[in-house]
């Protein structure tokens, strides 16, 4: 099977972001840094990709420029399977010139968006109709999800 992974587009920053997304998830690695090559006109020399896994899973970070910036329309989720590793994500990832988006998602300071959930949020927001959208409606008015309030307006 062929091996898949993200790529994140970065302006200059893509070393400074892997080292950042490494020392916030446990189990994390940088692997492979590639450089601009000779020729390569300002940028050579200058870090071109850095291979990196976060918890296992594989990403790469690159160094492509200013022509595209991250927006919401990708973001990468963490399930977290308690309030403590909520709060956790939440603080670590908003540090520094993040911004707290709405409904557990939110931005770092690179712009990369994130989604920091419970990781039985299936649980906590199926089942019978009226209480889905009473667990809806309460995340609805959260930035950061806040798992007892969720469970308490799913139970009310």
């Amino acid at each position: 099977m062929p091996r898949n992974y993200v790529c994140l587009w970065f302006d200059r920053q893509a070393q400074e972001a892997a080292d950042f997304y490494t020392s916030v998830f446990p189990n994390s690695r940088i692997g492979t840094v590639a450089r601009y090559p000779a020729g390569s006109g300002e940028r050579a020399g200058e870090v071109l990709t850095v291979a990196f896994e976060l918890d296992g899973v594989p990403y790469v970070a690159l160094n492509g420029g200013p022509q595209f910036s991250f927006d919401e329309a990708i973001s990468i989720t963490v399930d977290c399977k308690d309030q403590e590793e909520i709060d956790h994500y939440w603080q670590a990832l908003t540090a520094g010139g993040g911004e707290e988006g709405p409904c557990g998602w939110l931005k770092d300071r690179f712009g990369l968006s994130w989604q920091v959930v419970p990781e039985n949020w299936d649980q906590i927001a199926s089942g019978d109709p009226d209480r889905a959208a009473k667990v809806f409606a309460a995340m609805m008015q959260m930035k950061k999800l806040d798992i007892a309030a969720l469970e308490a307006a799913g139970a009310a």
